[in-house]
């Protein structure tokens, strides 16, 4: 599947940045993570650490699906507004995921900090009004955020325009959130667990499993067979081919970056990343070297040609769209792109075995605008699975909550 058009930042800005051998010959492991972006990269760092032998094979070169397109925000904060997930699942199923989410950007930026080079960098996230009729609902989120010990602030639309400089009908201001170089760190995760001696594989692709009772033999496009005790399968989107039952569905995201703008013309945009109650909504953070990253627009085309013809339409819409909010910042693109991403439709991920194929398949859908979050939370997840322990989020983050 062709996941991305365009020109990514990630991949412009860092090239290709190493380059893995196919693999060639028979292989064994203990656990073979199929997909070498920054999903199979959490996952295959947190099983390495915890002393499983580990090998990583991917259909591309590293980094270069969805991760290279990837606007990469980190929040707690699901698409999905905590009191839907509350109708659905339960008060308390809904404090867990957040609350879940939370933690996992602590444990993003403590592994940030160990590989060094990544651009994380924490900020605040201003979730606004898009609409005076959404203002009850938002209202409503942030009550029962607070309740339960969020670190969130309410807005009324003079806070808004005093402290933002656009207008809105209210806004939940959460002083937890982050961003990150997500091909880059992927790179840096797998090229420290090759250092460490574990395997990765580039141009690999898996075309076959077989799993039995005492183990996984997964074969090449070449013939080539690797057995293992576990098959991890984080290839992202690519992932619902080994389903029959449908989980989710594709969609297309677009996004631009500008050139590099004056820190003062930024203002508050450098620490805080916004988005909106309208559905599809418009998001922007900024990077480190103090350009404006922008997304949105999102549609249901799944068609790569077709979505190609449109990256330059969606960036001007996207670039009108933020210029209505802040007319005083220049806002070409510079670079427009755009990617397919999955929807479930609860906006929660799955993580774990499907009963289609057994306890020794198992899957990482970190689906939606969280995926590096939920991939943070998913590598402990899968990780208490492939160890025969419990999870807290298991029955929450897996199939069984279909039903």
């Amino acid at each position: 599947m062709d996941l991305k058009s365009g020109y990514p930042f990630w991949a412009v800005r860092n090239g290709l940045m190493h380059a893995y051998p196919p693999l060639a010959q028979a292989l064994r492991c203990d656990v073979l993570v199929v997909g070498g972006g920054i999903t199979g990269a959490l996952i295959a760092d947190e099983l390495a650490r915890h002393g499983h032998e580990v090998a990583v094979v991917e259909q591309r070169d590293i980094g270069w699906g969805s991760s290279a397109a990837s606007t990469a925000l980190l929040q707690y904060e699901i698409d999905t507004h905590m009191t839907e997930l509350a109708a659905d699942y339960g008060e308390d199923a809904a404090v867990l995921a957040y609350g879940a989410c939370a933690d996992a950007i602590g444990q993003l930026q403590a592994l940030a900090t160990d590989l060094r080079g990544v651009d994380f960098r924490r900020a605040d996230s201003l979730y606004y009004a898009s609409h005076r009729r959404h203002r009850s609902a938002l209202h409503a989120e942030y009550a029962l955020r607070r309740k339960h010990g969020f670190g969130v602030r309410w807005l009324e639309p003079g806070d808004v325009e005093d402290g933002y400089g656009f207008s809105a009908p209210a806004a939940i201001l959460s002083d937890l959130a982050a961003s990150i170089d997500p091909y880059r760190m992927a790179h840096r995760l797998l090229a420290r667990l090759q250092r460490n001696g574990m395997q990765v594989f580039d141009r690999t692709t898996i075309s076959a499993l077989r799993a039995t009772s005492r183990g996984v033999v997964a074969t090449t496009s070449d013939g080539v067979q690797v057995r293992c005790g576990h098959v991890v399968l984080a290839a992202g989107y690519a992932n619902q081919q080994w389903l029959e039952q449908r989980v989710a569905r594709n969609r297309s995201s677009y996004a631009f970056v500008t050139d590099p703008l004056p820190a003062e013309a930024l203002g508050p945009l450098r620490r805080t990343m916004l988005w909106e109650s309208a559905r599809p909504y418009l998001y922007l953070r900024s990077t480190a070297d103090l350009r404006l990253l922008v997304g949105g627009e999102d549609d249901a085309l799944d068609i790569p040609a077709r979505r190609d013809t449109r990256v330059e339409r969606k960036a001007r819409r996207l670039a009108d769209k933020l210029q209505r909010l802040f007319p005083q910042l220049a806002l070409t693109p510079a670079f427009a792109w755009a990617g397919t991403f999955a929807e479930t439709r609860d906006g929660l991920p799955f993580f774990g075995a499907h009963p289609q194929w057994g306890p020794r398949v198992l899957f990482a859908m970190a689906y939606g605008g969280n995926g590096i979050t939920y991939s943070m939370l998913g590598a402990g997840l899968l990780r208490a699975a492939i160890e025969r322990r419990r999870h807290r989020l298991a029955r929450l983050f897996g199939f069984g909550r279909l039903g």
